[in-house]
């Protein structure tokens, strides 16, 4: 065990899209993790189409997330299951219940409330395919959150977009009670030209020097937003340029500045292990995308460790210092 907790233990993985290898990279996480003697667990958090525990080779689950919904087991702990991987447990999604995609708020609270305390030093998320409330309730809990695409233009597009839902439904729960603020947000969602706001700038800039008070707050609530990409299945060096797309896009309009994780390589391996319902990479550990797993999570473990510099609003932040709120919240301390 670690001589001390992980500032950040649960990492959530998502992206919006289907097919882009979330649940490849999640599972390849937590090989990657355990290989370095760390206790992790595994969710499926995809409840309308669990398939981790197919990844991982087990066939028939005999205790799923239904069992933890359903009250038909007290303790989230309860629904690990034992893996063939050395300091791997799993919790399989539950596919098989009318409504298991879209738990009641109850049940959300519920499961939300016993991730963490889990016992494992790294938790991983594996989230669903799509941008539901529920779904992006789940990842913008998670104090590590992990976005994964590929550089083909729709994945493009489909990771901004499950970013700035992600962003909005995070910014809409901590505004709930301010109209004047969820109104102009409301505003930056739209093509009107004539409308005064078009992005998160603009709604900074609306606040700033009229409403300290509310610019903090929104200031705040942006840094509280930490986020990491990994691109996936990249074949060229032009595939490398993908996150830096994001990251700029992301900058410009929703004052974000995301960090680059890193990049995994198409891997023909890959697709052999899925095939052969071996858990990648438990084998072929010397491929192309085993090395670029192994980096980041080298780059998890540093960024779980690393304290975060406290929040400073503007009008704690020394007179004689040059350096406006925007940039405290897209930097991140400790890179």
């Amino acid at each position: 065990m670690s001589a001390g907790p992980n500032r950040i233990k649960l990492w959530s993985i998502g992206g919006g899209k289907g097919g882009v290898g979330k649940s490849i990279v999640s599972l390849g996480l937590g090989i990657c993790l355990a290989r370095l003697g760390k206790k992790v667990i595994l969710i499926d958090g995809d409840l309308g189409g669990a398939n981790l525990h197919t990844l991982m080779g087990v066939r028939y689950p005999q205790v799923t997330l239904e069992h933890f919904l359903l009250k038909k087991v007290p303790r989230l702990e309860d629904t690990i299951i034992e893996t063939e991987v050395e300091g791997i447990g799993l919790i399989c999604g539950a596919d098989d219940i009318l409504g298991a995609a879209n738990p009641t708020y109850s049940q959300k609270i519920r499961l939300l409330s016993q991730i963490e305390s889990l016992p494992a030093q790294y938790v991983l998320l594996d989230l669903g395919a799509g941008s539901s409330f529920n779904l992006l309730d789940f990842f913008n809990y998670s104090p590590g959150k992990i976005v994964v695409f590929t550089s083909q233009a729709t994945s493009l597009q489909n990771a901004y977009g499950f970013i700035k839902s992600a962003l909005y439904r995070k910014l809409s729960r901590d505004f709930a009670k301010d109209d004047e603020v969820l109104n102009l947000l409301y505003q930056t969602t739209g093509n009107d030209s004539e409308m005064p706001m078009h992005s998160i700038p603009d709604l900074l800039a609306r606040f700033k020097g009229e409403d300290a008070k509310k610019y903090d707050l929104l200031c705040r609530s942006l840094w509280d937003f930490q986020l990491f990409l990994v691109v996936n299945m990249v074949k060229s060096n032009s595939d490398l340029k993908s996150p830096e797309i994001i990251q700029a896009v992301c900058n410009d309009f929703l004052n974000l500045q995301p960090q680059i994780l890193g990049q995994l390589v198409h891997d023909p391996a890959v697709e052999a292990a899925v095939n052969q319902m071996v858990p990648f990479p438990s084998v072929h550990k010397k491929s192309k995308a085993a090395q670029g797993l192994q980096q980041i999570v080298m780059r998890i473990i540093k960024e779980s460790m690393l304290p975060r510099s406290d929040w400073l609003t503007t009008r704690e932040t020394p007179p004689e210092e040059d350096l406006p709120v925007e940039s405290m919240i897209t930097q991140p301390s400790g890179v």
